[in-house]
């Protein structure tokens, strides 16, 4: 490949497509303890911190001299460098990346994916698959930039605990909702997590999220599709894989999945499924 794509920590995607890409990483603060994300602190590690946590963690977005390093590396094999980052508006990585890029003109060009987690992660695979096809910079950085508003993250929450911590909603609604066993299916969209919906029980929940997903357009399988789950194991994951299996009947593909981490696992808790998907046009 011509071009070098680089991505932040808070992109989720497979271990194959991260492996072909540079990765930035932000860290997350749990009380006066700071973690590099994914290298001081596994995904196991967070979740288990986060559970055992009364205050949620924080996160931090890497330095500019985090991002011009990687360009450096980048440059000196000969290539340019494309940079996707977590939305702008929830972190300011992408403003790190951008004030990085200044030094390297015409070298590096750096794209705000608007989204988070498994949607970045479904852009980096389109972009790596773009490089791999021998696009250059310039091209992959106009089809992501179109692309980017075709990208849907839905996910159906566990638990109201999480977002209870985190201020978004009252003790009272969360003490409510939990104790009525409700499930909330949310998406990202912009930059911002938004209620779609409520449901009793799992089983509800999961239709409501099919449900969200034929209402966001339908998935277009020519592109990349990711599952993901948040906690310490994919048992809820799979079940919905399961109980939703005609949504995914037409994949041309292997289903792939990958755990989710600290930017949307902070909020979301554990226990928390979601999709990011391509809609059809």
């Amino acid at each position: 490949m011509n071009v070098k794509i680089i991505i932040d920590s808070t992109a989720d995607t497979t271990s194959a497509v991260r492996a072909k890409c540079a990765v930035v990483p932000l860290c997350v603060r749990f009380g006066d303890t700071e973690y590099v994300d994914g290298v001081t602190i596994t995904h196991k590690e967070f979740y288990e911190k986060l559970v055992e946590s009364d205050a949620l963690p924080t996160t931090s977005q890497p330095t500019p001299d985090a991002f011009a390093q990687e360009y450096q590396k980048a440059v000196a094999e000969g290539k340019k460098a494309v940079v996707l980052t977590i939305a702008s508006e929830l972190s300011g990585t992408y403003q790190s990346a951008t004030i990085a890029a200044m030094d390297f003109p015409g070298s590096v060009f750096v794209v705000d994916t608007r989204t988070v987690a498994i949607g970045a992660g479904i852009l980096a695979e389109l972009a790596v698959a773009l490089a791999e096809q021998g696009a250059d910079a310039e091209t992959i950085v106009q089809r992501i930039t179109a692309e980017r508003e075709n990208v849907r993250v839905i996910a159906m929450l566990d638990t109201l605990e999480y977002l209870k911590k985190g201020g978004r909603i009252s003790k009272t609604v969360a003490f409510a909702g939990n104790l009525l066993a409700i499930k909330p299916v949310v998406n990202v969209q912009d930059g911002k997590i938004n209620m779609l919906g409520k449901a009793r029980g799992s089983k509800q929940a999961n239709n409501l999220l099919v449900e969200q997903i034929h209402t966001a357009g339908g998935v277009d399988f020519d592109k990349p599709v990711l599952l993901g789950y948040t906690g310490l194991t994919d048992a809820l994951l799979q079940k919905y894989i399961t109980d939703s299996a005609e949504l995914w009947s037409d994949s041309k593909a292997e289903l792939n999945y990958t755990p989710i981490g600290s930017v949307i696992g902070t909020h979301a808790g554990p226990g928390a499924v979601a999709a990011a998907f391509f809609v059809k046009n």
